[in-house]
């Protein structure tokens, strides 16, 4: 499995972001069951889905104090790379 995420250490907190397709952070449930799928991939660390609309807004589910902060800062900020898991 390949994904589009990112581990961010920030204000001692560690935590991933991970790239979704924008109809799973438009349904709660299918979000909270990415979260747990890729829990697998980041043990231990609060997990955050990213996705975008159209026009290349992002939109985050996730931790509401990590989505907060997230939201604040440029997506070119944020440290993307494509991770692989067997």
């Amino acid at each position: 499995m390949q994904i589009e995420g990112a581990v961010i250490k920030e204000q001692g907190q560690t935590f991933a972001v991970v790239a979704v397709k924008r109809h799973v952070t438009d349904n709660r449930h299918q979000a909270n069951d990415a979260i747990a799928s890729f829990s697998r991939c980041f043990p231990g660390m609060p997990i955050v889905l990213m996705s975008q609309n159209s026009r290349g807004t992002p939109t985050y589910f996730g931790r509401r104090d990590i989505a907060n902060f997230l939201a604040r800062i440029p997506m070119r900020a944020i440290p993307w790379k494509r991770y692989t898991f067997n």
